[in-house]
């Protein structure tokens, strides 16, 4: 799989609308879900009662957080965009511009990722900031279960 290769300050605004991936596919558990409860505080019943998601719920199962989908994004990123350690001093995440989940990611199902650099924005402090639309989706699913406008900054070296 093709990556978005970052090596060159000057060069990624030439990189905009270049789009990579999709990932190989990632299972998402009931485990997964259930640590994430745990981690969050959110035990809603339609992510950790399999019991009641079953029989009450329109999508008969449990279903990921979105925030958990939406924190998958970063195992994936690595496998699509890979930047430079030498043309880089640092790089940070500054978060999100937009993220919608349209689609539930049920347990027990796989999803993965696809990238797409969507603007680079050459700073006068020497940081570049981009933005990189992640789109996910679930095995056999019609819609994507998140797309989301992941921004963060790259310290030019030297």
């Amino acid at each position: 799989m093709e990556k978005i290769e970052i090596t060159d300050p000057d060069a990624i605004a030439s990189l905009v609308g270049t789009a990579v991936g999709p990932t190989d596919w990632r299972e998402v558990t009931q485990e997964m879900i259930d640590s994430f409860a745990q981690l969050t505080g959110d035990h809603q019943w339609i992510h950790v009662d399999v019991e009641r998601a079953e029989k009450e719920s329109p999508f008969g199962t449990t279903i990921a957080h979105g925030n958990l989908t939406l924190s998958m994004i970063d195992g994936f990123r690595e496998g699509l965009v890979d930047v430079s350690r030498d043309a880089f001093a640092l790089g940070v995440n500054l978060g999100w511009n937009k993220v919608r989940f349209p689609a539930p990611v049920p347990a027990g199902s796989r999803i993965r990722a696809s990238a797409e650099l969507v603007s680079s924005e050459q700073r006068d402090d020497g940081w570049i900031e981009n933005v990189t639309r992640f789109t996910l989706e679930v095995e056999g699913g019609e819609k994507p279960c998140c797309v989301a406008d992941s921004v963060t900054r790259l310290l030019k070296a030297g």
